[in-house]
């Protein structure tokens, strides 16, 4: 039985199929039914829609042929017609070839704007690539997957951040979400992921690295002016898994609780003191507190976004990814981001109105990685 992505693929591909004949059936269509009526009825309507539809689907060669196309069917039958030689039919005429050279040039302008999006497409790509780096698919005795949505359409990058390294201290990795969107949002999510990067090496402590992910995130919010500076905030998870892959250490900014996914068990892991999100630790005089949980072997750490748990269906009702994911099991990490998407997407009908980050790590086996 095929696939339900292949069957929207074949049935996508015919419907375009489809679409890139009309210029004929408009051609085909106008002549029949100029030749079949009132000499008085004019088919005109038909032969300007001809070339204008080809210059939308078609290339420049096919919109410059169905232009042609519809001079000559018009000029034919305004000739069998003898309505050539009056003013009417001449006019009929200069009106279909005008347009015909205005679909050339319309075609022409969708091309260039189709190379100016493409190139847009590869510069965003490269920027979310620098930015957010593909992960390895495996880091010590761990295998790895990350899934980025955004809810801004043909975006590349949003406000979600994650990472993951491999240090003395352990596999870290974070994700986190940026208050706000634009670039303002983007540039905290550089300052994020780059702070993440050099902390995860050089700090021995959990604490420590979330620390340094305040403090950069502090300094980036001074160059901010208006609400941003005051308001502009990240809410995080920064997780730790020991080198033996037995233990994992939580630290939790203010971010929805990951998920310990086990046999088809869910665990959520609240923690055990709420702390206020990265960039506002100044507001509180508390220390970030550490949560320990064991990870056996075969678990799967689930982190998340709020744009998971904050999709909707059409009755208003939240998607609950513990309800969803309880007695499920899938084949690794990156099998289950894909369930948990398609999942979403059905369940909020393809509405999404956040940016997504889902990251998933499985653990393999007891060894201490070499």
């Amino acid at each position: 039985m095929r696939a339900p992505s292949a069957r929207r693929t074949t049935a996508g591909r015919g419907c375009l199929a489809g679409l890139q004949l009309l210029p004929v059936l408009l051609l085909a269509g106008g002549a029949l039914l100029d030749y079949s009526t009132s000499p008085h009825f004019s088919a005109e309507a038909f032969y300007t829609a001809a070339p204008m539809t080809a210059a939308a689907l078609l290339s420049l060669r096919a919109t410059v042929l169905a232009g042609i196309g519809a001079c000559l069917a018009d000029f034919a039958l305004l000739s069998h017609f003898g309505f050539l030689e009056d003013s009417g039919g001449r006019s009929e005429l200069a009106a279909v070839a005008t347009v015909s050279a205005l679909a050339v040039l319309v075609n022409r302008l969708m091309h260039y704007s189709e190379v100016r999006l493409r190139s847009a497409r590869r510069i965003a790509l490269a920027v979310q690539r620098a930015v957010l780096p593909e992960l390895p698919s495996s880091v010590g005795c761990l295998r790895v997957a990350v899934r980025y949505r955004s809810a801004v359409r043909d975006a590349q990058i949003g406000g979600d951040l994650y990472g993951v390294q491999d240090t003395p201290y352990g596999v870290r990795c974070v994700v986190g979400d940026v208050r706000g969107k634009g670039m303002e949002a983007v540039k905290a999510v550089a300052v994020a992921v780059g702070a993440f990067r050099e902390a995860a090496e050089e700090e021995p402590a959990l604490v420590g690295v979330a620390a340094r992910l305040d403090r950069a995130l502090r300094r980036e919010a001074l160059r901010r002016t208006g609400w941003e500076r005051t308001e502009g905030f990240v809410t995080a998870v920064v997780a730790e898994i020991a080198p033996s892959g037995g233990g994992l250490r939580l630290v939790n900014r203010g971010h929805p609780p990951p998920l310990l996914l086990d046999g088809g068990a869910v665990r959520v892991l609240e923690p055990s003191e709420p702390a206020l999100p990265l960039a506002l630790a100044e507001l509180g005089a508390d220390e970030d507190r550490i949560d320990a949980v064991p990870f056996p072997p075969g678990a799967t750490l689930l982190l998340y976004t709020d744009g998971l748990t904050e999709a909707r269906d059409r009755a208003g009702v939240f998607y609950d990814p513990v309800t969803a994911l309880a007695g499920r099991e899938a084949a690794g990490p990156g099998a289950l981001l894909d369930m948990l998407l398609a999942d979403v997407t059905r369940h909020s009908g393809g509405r999404i109105s956040d940016d997504m980050a889902l990251l998933a790590l499985t653990r393999e086996t007891d060894r201490p990685d070499p």
